[in-house]
């Protein structure tokens, strides 16, 4: 059976095949949190109910498997636990609210923030990361740069949202500031709505604003409302000892450096912003990708890759250039060398099909030699950046990973000491020699980049 493998937002990835089994389905009428659910109850069920809202940041399903920053901070913590997570998608903030205060979930997970008036229904548990509320509009309309400018646009924002309890309060020393209200899982189809220009401005987390840049180029932020804010999941607060459990597991969380480290590769890169890039990009998804799609999906389908990362790879190559061709003498959509073609049987490089179908072959190859230790995602990193700057390299720097105390087989510290293979004093001591380092470093960056634009533009 073929297992994809799949990635998750631009500086974050998430593979959630092999981990355990999740699944979404609407609230009943009946309360699963009584007066007599405690922490021991929950783990014995070997369930816990996570109430959610959709979004690209939050929960998003594709296939059978649920991707999202809050996704994976909660299987982390289910498997602390023991226990499987079941995700229950809620149509709106309120609704998601009120489902933990009636007992129809365990926990709700959303990437909420922590204000008064909620925590007055509500249990919070630690807060795990920090936000700005921004102001988001589009590049040809209205730019507003204080409160006053604010006033005077069309402005719509999610119902239920902090975004409303911040303009409210606004509102008391700037009496003009009007706003309507729409209801959803997140700010994203307000979002859309400001790409459209069929409003003038929303208001979004700052990460998710920075996020919907990648989607929709022409969407600007000419000011924010607040300072940072924190985000933090919410509980029913009759389940005995789960505000323990919250707070134990998020300190050593923070502690162990996993929520810095979720944090970076989810979000850590959204503000390297190229206007021109990703404009560029989103009109080759329209004239170009189209040509080569099915040559995408049918090497997709004899390997373990989604079609959308082999596109985006080769977009990183060649920006789906089937006749590109590098100073080295690498070429066409994979931009394969010419023994690398020989090796694989490929008779023509520039052939936009053999060279796709080559690629994909030889991405699998590295793929099943990356050393055993290396798992999940990490081996995707590990088998992209080969394919960019050779297995060879990719040794070496595990080689000095394991001479400064790094994991070895973790991607993060690869990125660390990949770039030291530049330097004489560490690449004079390792096998194969000297290499760009940064190169497979931002190679794998833009890949990522390229396919979580190219996952919410082309999402069949």
């Amino acid at each position: 059976m073929k297992t994809e493998v799949r990635i998750g937002l631009v500086a974050g990835a998430t593979i959630l095949s092999g981990l355990m089994l999740t699944q979404c389905q609407p609230a009943n009428d009946a309360a699963i949190v009584t007066d007599t659910t405690t922490l021991e109850s929950i783990r014995e069920s070997g369930e816990l109910v996570v109430l959610t809202l959709e979004g690209p940041t939050t929960y998003t399903q594709y296939d059978d498997d649920a991707e999202g920053y809050e996704i994976d901070v909660i299987e982390a913590f289910a498997e602390n636990l023991g226990v499987t997570p079941r995700y229950v998608v809620m149509d709106d903030v309120e609704a998601l609210i009120s489902g933990i205060e009636e007992g129809h979930g365990h926990l709700g997970a959303a990437g909420l923030t922590i204000t008064d008036s909620r925590a007055e229904r509500v249990k919070y548990g630690p807060a795990y990361k920090n936000t700005e509320e921004s102001v988001v509009c589009h590049q040809k309309g209205p730019a507003p740069a204080d409160f006053d400018q604010l006033a005077e646009v069309n402005l719509t924002v999610l119902a239920g949202s902090s975004y409303v309890e911040t303009l409210q309060t606004l509102r008391e020393d700037h009496s003009g500031l009007n706003w309507a209200t729409r209801r959803a899982g997140s700010a994203m189809p307000m979002l859309e709505a400001v790409s459209e220009r069929r409003i003038d401005c929303t208001i979004s987390d700052s990460h998710l604003a920075e996020y919907a840049r990648r989607l929709y180029p022409d969407l600007i932020i000419p000011m924010t409302i607040s300072e940072d804010r924190p985000l933090g999941w919410i509980y029913n607060e009759k389940i005995n000892g789960m505000d323990q459990a919250l707070e134990g597991w998020f300190m050593e969380a923070h502690a162990s450096g996993y929520l810095e480290e979720l944090d970076e590769r989810w979000f850590g890169h959204l503000d390297e912003f190229d206007y021109v890039e990703v404009l560029r990009f989103v009109e080759r998804v329209e004239q170009r990708l189209p040509e080569f799609r099915n040559y995408f999906e049918a090497a997709a389908e004899d390997t373990r890759f989604d079609w959308h990362l082999l596109a985006a790879q080769a977009y990183q190559e060649s920006h789906w250039d089937p006749n590109a061709k590098s100073p080295t003498g690498v070429r066409g959509l994979m931009m394969l060398t010419l023994p690398t073609a020989r090796e694989l049987g490929i008779e023509d490089r520039t052939d936009p099909e053999q060279s796709v179908e080559g690629g994909a072959r030889y991405l699998q190859k590295l793929y099943d030699r990356i050393p055993d230790g290396v798992s999940g995602e990490d081996r995707l990193w590990f088998a992209l950046a080969a394919y960019n700057v050779g297995m060879g390299h990719i040794y070496d720097a595990r080689r000095l990973a394991e001479r400064q105390g790094l994991d070895k087989n973790s991607w993060s510290d690869l990125e660390r000491t990949l770039p030291l293979l530049t330097r004489p004093k560490y690449y004079k001591t390792v096998k194969h020699g000297y290499a760009r380092g940064y190169e497979p470093v931002r190679y794998v960056r833009k890949i990522r980049d390229y396919y979580n634009m190219l996952r919410a533009n082309v999402p069949v």
